[in-house]
């Protein structure tokens, strides 16, 4: 709980996406939006007693009586799931403040009793966009996006003919890899192995699998793929550049792309003493390929935006949607902390991409590239990996 001394430094900091003030509670109904919007957020504490301009108004004894039962009706009656804060009694420079501690929420998305999903936008709030909800319920691990069926049939009949949404060969060739045998061995149809191997659902493909061994990736999701942009400076420019490409297909094509876009782009140093002797790319091609992989394998797909990958003169960025999921922080990914956004893709990415899927990667990219800095921004919901450049 927190001082005296500690309450007024946040009066004075002002309202933002975690502190709210109020001067008086309207009514239950009003209360339970707030804690709802905080607990789709990342928690934080309502000063009731405080005015909009940092001002203290503070209670009455009778006003605190009346608010209490208000608070616990929020929470248990108005909220879905019900949602537990905690109250705090305090008195600041005389007078007396409420302060309700509304937790981040573990089992989003939370809804008013009208069913409506609220999300804290700075220091206010707002409705949830249907994208956003999806998150939320990513966030809480009860949905799995790349479970989720695509409009990509597994099989349509075209004038007598069958045309597939799914490069047979491609996941033939994976499947006798992992199971050592092949699809007519098991007895069962192809669509028949997607659907147990949760590729597919009710005849179509799901996200994973369309990613993963789709003919159509970007046919059928557009933003599932990797922009890659050289510039001849250290700035973005709109219509200035060296090289640029779409890297699309599978996750694996993507990877191989992006691949020979960093290393087309990038140099080679010379670190032996023969004229002949093969270059040294300028930045380790294990940690760009650990990026790329942890790019593709770990982003938000319910965001509509692509990868990015920019090249200028002093740096490369690694630009991917989503910012990183339930509580990690850098400090935990550096010490080889990992939680799977995308599990299927993930475990599969073990049998297809350089990835070993343990956690390793961060730790991999610091020691073979040391100074290479990570960015989470969760405002801009996107995480960025920076190499700086051996030649500048």
């Amino acid at each position: 709980m927190k001082s005296e001394e500690e309450i007024k430094k946040e009066i004075t900091l002002g309202e933002d996406s975690s502190r709210q003030f109020k001067e008086k509670l309207n009514d239950a109904v009003h209360i339970a939006v707030e804690m709802c919007a905080m607990s789709n957020s990342k928690g934080g504490v309502i000063y009731v007693g405080v005015r909009d301009n940092n001002s203290i108004a503070g209670l009455t004894a009778e006003e605190i009586k009346k608010f209490n039962p208000w608070i616990a009706d929020a929470a248990n009656q108005l909220i879905r799931p019900a949602v537990y804060p905690l109250t705090q009694k305090v008195t600041v420079e005389g007078k007396i403040l409420l302060l309700i501690q509304v937790p981040e929420g573990s089992s989003k998305p939370y809804c008013d009793n009208k069913g409506i999903f609220w999300v804290k936008s700075g220091s206010d709030k707002r409705t949830a966009s249907p994208q956003e909800i999806l998150r939320l319920f990513q966030e809480s691990a009860q949905f799995s996006l790349e479970e989720t069926a695509t409009s990509a049939e597994v099989v349509t009949l075209t004038d007598k003919k069958e045309e597939w949404s799914v490069d047979r060969a491609k996941f033939y060739t994976f499947f006798e890899k992992i199971f050592g045998k092949e699809i007519s061995d098991t007895g069962l149809t192809t669509e028949q192995v997607l659907k147990n191997m949760n590729l597919a659902k009710e005849s179509k493909l799901t996200l994973a699998g369309l990613l993963l061994f789709g003919n159509n990736t970007q046919g059928i999701k557009p933003f599932c793929l990797i922009r890659a942009v050289a510039f001849p400076g250290n700035e973005i420019s709109d219509n200035v550049y060296n090289d640029k490409r779409d890297c699309m297909g599978t996750i694996e094509e993507q990877f191989r792309s992006a691949m020979t876009f960093l290393k087309n782009n990038l140099s080679n140093i010379q670190k032996e003493k023969s004229f002949n002797s093969q270059g040294t790319l300028e930045i380790d091609a294990r940690a760009l390929e650990e990026a790329v992989v942890n790019a593709l394998l770990h982003r938000d797909y319910s965001k509509n935006a692509v990868i990015r990958i920019l090249i200028f003169k002093n740096r490369v960025e690694i630009i991917s949607p989503g910012c990183l999921p339930n509580h990690l922080t850098i400090e935990n990914i550096k010490n080889g902390n990992s939680v799977m956004r995308n599990p299927l893709l993930s475990s599969f990415g073990t049998k297809i991409l350089p990835y070993s899927g343990i956690g390793s990667g961060i730790p991999r990219i610091i020691k073979t590239h040391p100074g290479t800095d990570f960015l989470n921004d969760e405002d801009g919901e996107q995480f960025t990996v920076i190499f700086y450049r051996s030649i500048a």
